[in-house]
């Protein structure tokens, strides 16, 4: 619809990537993914329904402790 390219990461590497929750303030709506340290890109992984699917992204990349949330 917009050309939107999805990518994903096979594993989490501290050094390249933050874990990242990204909300719309006008919509409430919150995809959690990476940011490229080097070019700040946000690679989006899953859309949050619920608190289930962050506890599935943190198992899934070995994400621990705080995940930032940007607007």
């Amino acid at each position: 619809m917009f050309n939107k390219k999805n990518r994903y990461i096979e594993t989490y590497d501290l050094e390249k990537y933050i874990p990242i929750i990204k909300a719309s303030i006008c919509t409430g709506e919150q995809v959690i993914g990476f940011k490229e340290k080097s070019t700040n890109k946000f690679i989006e992984i899953s859309l949050i329904k619920d608190i289930k699917d962050i506890e599935d992204f943190r198992k899934k990349y070995n994400v621990l402790g705080e995940i930032k949330k940007e607007y």
